[in-house]
């Protein structure tokens, strides 16, 4: 019985996706439940399962190609016998030791290293005592191997980002941008274009934040099943709280409308090797501490895996992102559209301040926090930002919400 392989039911916001990879091949059996294929959208990598045991008969979109919502991928056989040409391929790869014969003909470590380089001894001509064929004699077989006109290599190969060899060392690669990035540029380069985006900064005395964080972080951590107290916790409860105060930077603009949300969905900017990703925190104003932490350490290891879904990441009032642990001392983040604002935190510096009219070393970091002039007045978005600086400096404020 044969099963057809489809592309998922993409989200309005995901108009198609990529075929990026092909984990089985033709032939190969497939279990149930089993990863085959990895669809790539703008956002997430979607995986796609078998829903049966068999074996893959037939792929019909190629890696690369462009797939909409519940097209046919490709077409599994239930219950199928897997051919045996994986069988057959470790006797073919170790024929052509068998059909060179002995030492006398071919030393071992020459027969090792064609074996690894896929080289048929018997197509090397021996220069050794008595034709033998060397170690000497397979490296150049190699060599001349690497050196082939590119016409002989495969059309996937073909198709592969190769380094392209200028002189001495400098190479160059051409590799295709994914669909995440050039989502991100896109975005980017929209936000910068359609907006009157300014940027104020501020910065927070983290003094007080440091010394709570320090004093309650081993018995938060036992109290909360594991959950580590970290310092965004306190940075999302002080915007959630200054939201509140502040809804225009909380709503965004539908065409002519401005649209003002009564909750705060807190985007959370998380880096993945596949690019930046902010994966939303829903009605995080209801959130506790822990709650917080704990979603953060799950998108944070949902982003290293490749697993977050398209849902984790749509939406989102307003958004939070950390170039701190990456050293950034000061920056200007992007609005994510079609949001009003983002606040941007930076790494913590010791630095002198005059304290009471006396010069004292304090922790502190920069702030800064973009935003849609268009929506934003200047004296909302500063008085937004002081309003987080006041909280953090004396956390108390957060649970009197004061």
């Amino acid at each position: 019985m044969a099963i057809e392989i489809k592309a998922p039911t993409f989200p309005e916001s995901v108009a198609d996706g990529t075929v990026a990879t092909w984990h089985k091949k033709p032939g190969e059996a497939v279990k149930r439940d089993e990863l085959i294929v990895d669809i790539e959208t703008d956002k997430v990598v979607i995986e796609v399962l078998a829903e049966a045991d068999g074996v893959l008969a037939e792929i019909i979109k190629n890696e690369g190609d462009t797939v909409l919502s519940n097209e046919l991928l490709g077409k599994l056989t239930e219950g199928g016998a897997a051919a045996p040409a994986a069988a057959a391929a470790p006797a073919q790869a170790a024929a052509p030791a068998t059909a060179a014969g002995d030492d006398a003909i071919l030393s071992p470590a020459a027969r090792k290293l064609a074996e690894e380089n896929g080289i048929d001894p018997n197509s090397i001509a021996g220069t050794g005592k008595g034709g033998r064929v060397t170690k000497e004699d397979v490296v150049a077989a190699v060599e001349a191997k690497k050196n082939a006109p590119a016409a002989a290599a495969k059309p996937a190969a073909a198709a592969a980002a190769a380094p392209v060899v200028a002189t001495g060392d400098r190479t160059e690669k051409r590799v295709p941008m994914t669909r995440l990035r050039a989502k991100i540029a896109e975005r980017l380069v929209e936000a910068q274009s359609s907006m009157a985006m300014l940027t104020t900064f501020n910065e927070v005395d983290m003094t007080e934040v440091m010394a709570l964080r320090s004093k309650y972080k081993d018995l938060f951590e036992k109290s909360h099943n594991g959950v580590r107290l970290g310092f965004m916790s306190f940075f999302v409860k002080a915007a959630t709280e200054a939201l509140k105060r502040f809804p225009a930077v909380n709503a965004s603009i539908d065409g002519n409308d401005i649209v003002y949300h009564g909750y705060a969905d807190i985007g959370v900017a998380v880096s993945s090797d596949r690019g930046l990703v902010v994966p939303v925190l829903r009605n995080a104003e209801q959130m506790s501490l822990a709650e917080i932490e704990s979603g953060i350490a799950t998108f944070g290891k949902k982003a290293k895996d490749g697993k977050l879904s398209i849902e984790e990441m749509t939406g989102g009032t307003f958004t939070i992102t950390n170039g701190g642990t990456f050293g950034s001392m000061m920056s200007t983040p992007i609005v994510n559209p079609p949001q009003a604002a983002i606040l941007g935190m930076h790494n913590i510096i010791q630095r002198p301040m005059a304290i009471n009219g006396q010069v004292v070393i304090r922790p502190m970091m920069y702030l800064a926090l973009s935003y849609d002039h268009r929506l934003i007045d200047g004296k909302e978005a500063v008085t937004f930002l002081v309003t987080i600086k006041n909280l953090l400096e004396d956390p108390a404020r957060l649970l009197l919400e004061i």
